[in-house]
């Protein structure tokens, strides 16, 4: 069988976890990123080809090159109150790009495909946890150009020999337990990346986004799910297709909420700093709260998450964090990595160096 994949937006956090996955697997992997927000050192296997999906002649020649049994598309802008400033890119770069895609996929009968979506497809949801059924009312442009990603995918699917696999994140986090990667953006706005910036002084505090949600503390609840057990449910997403099943929609989560307030409590736990906290009016575009039920993702693919424990998330992104060479010098290196982190090796496995 043919096992050469391309991987878009491959250098970028999640897709370079699972670009790492699939090289252990054995899968020959082509690595397609423009690197605006990805970085090539990120890319641990296969060939990283720098190039933009919106370059449709430059994508089909990647695609006549190769012979790919299978694309696994993560390619895209994903900063929610970004989309709702300019909308206009976020359909360029998520959904117009994604057609961009599934055109060289048609015309190299590339007929396996694997794509990276969002809970943001479902909006403020009615049901909590939020199943594959729930009604998609996204409430904001990210979402919505990931919806309609999903819809020209299925329409596409429909009339062609094209089986899909559409994987639903919920609040992706962590980093790799062995230390080889994690995130390397500079400018993330994930919460515990955050919060980990702000326990690390890398950042002067850390900002809470509205407090009075309809929820218990008033701030919003997520569903943290590692990035390690997301990268495993698209190496399993592939075999599925692989044995040729057919096309299928998942949740990608725990089924397990947290506050902003309750992580926040957790990161300055775990790394011993009270750092400071600033309460703000609520952005544009989010949710009071969104749980996955990920029931069908068990059933179907038999995925065995192994990192679900908010904790693990915690400490794997601040091991991670702390290898950065512009830590090195700063007293709270030593104080986190020798009064907390090596002292629960249990939870984490990373080894950090000098």
């Amino acid at each position: 069988m043919n096992k050469k994949v391309l991987v878009t937006g491959g250098a970028g956090y999640i897709g370079s976890h699972v670009v790492r996955q699939l090289g252990e697997a054995g899968y020959d992997v082509v690595v397609y990123d423009n690197c605006s927000t990805g970085s090539p050192k990120a890319v641990l296997h296969g060939e990283l080809i720098i190039g933009d999906l919106a370059d449709i002649d430059h994508l089909y020649q990647v695609f006549a090159k190769h012979q790919f049994s299978a694309v696994l598309h993560f390619a895209a802008s994903l900063i929610v109150p970004e989309s709702v400033a300019h909308p206009l890119d976020y359909y360029a770069n998520n959904t117009c790009n994604t057609l961009n895609l599934l055109r060289c996929c048609s015309a190299m009968s590339v007929n396996q495909f694997i794509f990276s979506s969002t809970a943001a497809v479902y909006g403020e949801p009615k049901e909590i946890p939020v199943t594959e059924s729930t009604p998609t009312q996204p409430i904001n442009p990210y979402g919505r150009s990931k919806l309609m990603s999903e819809w020209i995918l299925q329409d596409y699917g429909a009339v062609n020999p094209l089986r899909y696999v559409i994987l639903r994140y919920f609040n992706v986090a962590g980093a790799d337990p062995q230390g080889r990667q994690g995130s390397m953006s500079q400018n993330a706005t994930h919460l515990i990346k955050v919060t980990c910036d702000a326990a690390l002084q890398r950042k002067p505090e850390v900002r809470i986004f509205g407090t009075d949600f309809p929820t218990p503390d008033g701030t919003g609840i997520r569903d943290y799910i590692h990035v390690e057990d997301l990268a495993t449910a698209h190496l399993d997403a592939l075999r599925y297709l692989e044995q040729g099943n057919d096309s299928q929609i998942f949740n990608c989560g725990y089924g397990q909420g947290y506050s902003v307030r309750q992580v926040i409590e957790r990161v300055k736990a775990i790394s011993g700093v009270d750092f400071s906290v600033i309460e703000l009016e609520r952005r544009l575009g989010d949710p009071a709260c969104v749980t996955a039920c990920a029931d069908k993702i068990h059933k179907v693919l038999g995925w065995k998450p192994k990192y679900n424990n908010l904790d693990q998330i915690i400490f794997t992104t601040l091991a991670w964090e702390m290898q950065r060479e512009d830590l090195r010098e700063h007293p709270n290196f030593a104080k986190i990595k020798e009064e907390k982190l090596f002292a629960n090796p249990e939870i984490v496995g990373a080894t950090l160096t000098e």
